[in-house]
């Protein structure tokens, strides 16, 4: 098994019944997908070592903003296959109703399919996966 925390690790933990991922609405993907990019790059920046808590509110703000992740998402596009394209055909069609603050409606919608591949991905117990894109995503565009 993976290291860290998985989403079946939670599950078996918490005695989580199984629901087929089908059912979860792209939303509710990108909404835990959200979630885990976040750990991944606090984890990345908390291991370059000790430094004021600010500095490293700014480099994680940086990648997780909108416009990073949808040039991360540009970025691993290539790498994706039929399945995760159409994960994240659906993530970026989704219908939210909260609006981007800072970014625009097309990068906020890429951003939201990348959140939604991210959420598929850690669901499916595809952590590997999903670690591998996310490198490549973020090496790509030069990112951490």
């Amino acid at each position: 098994m993976e290291e860290g925390l998985s989403f079946l690790q939670i599950k078996e933990l918490y005695d989580i019944e199984d629901v087929d991922i089908r059912t979860f609405s792209p939303l509710a993907l990108a909404y835990i997908g959200d979630s885990v990019f976040d750990i991944i790059i606090r984890t990345k920046v908390v291991a370059k070592g000790n430094v004021p808590v600010s500095k490293m509110h700014k480099a994680c703000s940086d990648v997780v903003r909108a416009s990073s992740q949808a040039a991360l998402l540009e970025a691993i596009d290539d790498n994706l296959s039929e399945e995760e394209k159409e994960v994240v055909r659906r993530g970026r069609n989704a219908k939210s109703k909260t609006t981007a603050k800072n970014a625009s409606m097309i990068d906020y919608r890429n951003a939201t399919a990348l959140e939604a591949l991210i959420g598929y991905l850690y669901i499916t117990g595809n952590v590997e996966r999903m670690q591998k894109l996310v490198k490549i995503g973020l090496e790509k565009t030069d990112r951490i």
